[in-house]
């Protein structure tokens, strides 16, 4: 069985090729863009501790990865703020795949 990101990479290629001979306008072909982009996750504060102890690193290598500092991966895990952004785009990489995909 495909996995769901084989399926959506088959999808896009389908609508592009589509578009190119002209059976397709452009603004389907964006709104189908935009539904192959995945939805980014809301992680809890163990959430954010469990990735970043399933990869084995410390909160300050951790932080050094995320580009942010020891101090905000600190208050993600003690559920003082929430990971937003780029943040939480690249911690839905690092879960799925670990932290050697963003390396």
């Amino acid at each position: 069985m495909k996995k769901h990101s084989d399926i959506l990479d088959m999808a896009l290629g389908l609508a592009n090729d589509l578009h190119k001979v002209g059976a397709m306008d452009k603004a389907t072909l964006r709104e189908i863009e935009e539904l192959a982009v995945p939805q980014v996750k809301q992680f809890s504060a163990a959430d954010v501790r469990a990735i970043r102890e399933k990869n084995r690193v410390s909160q300050p290598v951790f932080a050094k990865y995320l580009n942010v500092g020891p101090s905000t991966v600190s208050q993600w895990e003690q559920g003082k703020k929430k990971p937003s952004g780029p943040s939480a785009r690249l911690l839905d990489v690092i879960a799925r795949k670990g932290i050697q995909a963003i390396a």
